[in-house]
């Protein structure tokens, strides 16, 4: 692990040395995730944080079934489900 040095700048500012900045594919005007673990600053790309988050996810589903798609079914399901209640209500 290599270990560099920064400043903290008037507002808060750290400039990422641009060895830093290339390792983790950042690039001016990219959003980054800041973690403090166990008294240290983490900074992460937006994109690495969601591959990570995706990774975890992937643990706990199933190859093959899509989220995304089971979302919909249960959102239409409930829609329709939704639909049949108010009409029942209409007729009274």
């Amino acid at each position: 692990m290599l270990r560099h040095h920064a400043r903290i700048a008037a507002g808060g500012r750290i400039v990422i040395p641009a060895r830093l900045r290339k390792e983790l594919g950042l690039r001016a005007g990219d959003r980054v995730i800041l973690d403090v673990d166990d008294g240290a600053l983490r900074v992460r790309s937006l994109s690495a944080a969601v591959a990570r988050a995706q990774e975890l996810v992937a643990e706990y589903v199933p190859a093959g079934v899509s989220l995304a798609e089971e979302l919909i079914r249960e959102r239409r399901e409930e829609a329709a489900r939704e639909l049949r209640e108010d009409r029942k209500l209409e007729r009274g």
